[in-house]
């Protein structure tokens, strides 16, 4: 069940990621002004449904984080939280058409070759 909630963690931080984005992206750019800049942000905040949810999706990975760690060493845990960094860029590039570059590419194969061997030991 450990790894139900480590799954779950990632999942809810991947998504409070990219709704995010992708409500920032419909909300248009930052204002220049300092104030307009907060009015902006505090509008985006709590008046769309989307970023909260996104806000509650980071509470409820907390939430699942905090049982991982009753069950599982956090030397182990912790690096398989690197898997939303993979499936952050790939999101990226599903949602966003992001670039997919070679260099990201390889950078998501290090951090799952890093995840697989530091999860032998």
């Amino acid at each position: 069940m450990s790894y139900v909630y480590l799954f779950a963690t990632i999942l809810f931080t991947v998504y409070g990621q990219i709704v995010i984005k992708w409500q920032a992206m419909h909300a248009g750019p930052l204002p220049a002004a300092p104030a307009d800049k907060l009015i902006f942000l505090l509008r985006l905040v709590f008046l769309n449904p989307w970023v909260l949810s996104g806000f509650f999706s980071a509470f409820l990975a907390s939430l699942t984080w905090m049982a991982v760690v009753t069950k599982l060493p956090l030397s182990h845990a912790y690096p398989f939280v690197s898997f939303s960094f993979v499936l952050v860029v790939l999101s990226g590039a599903l949602f966003f058409h992001e670039p997919l570059t070679w260099p990201k590419i390889l950078g998501m194969t290090l951090i799952v070759a890093g995840i697989v061997v530091g999860s032998q030991g």
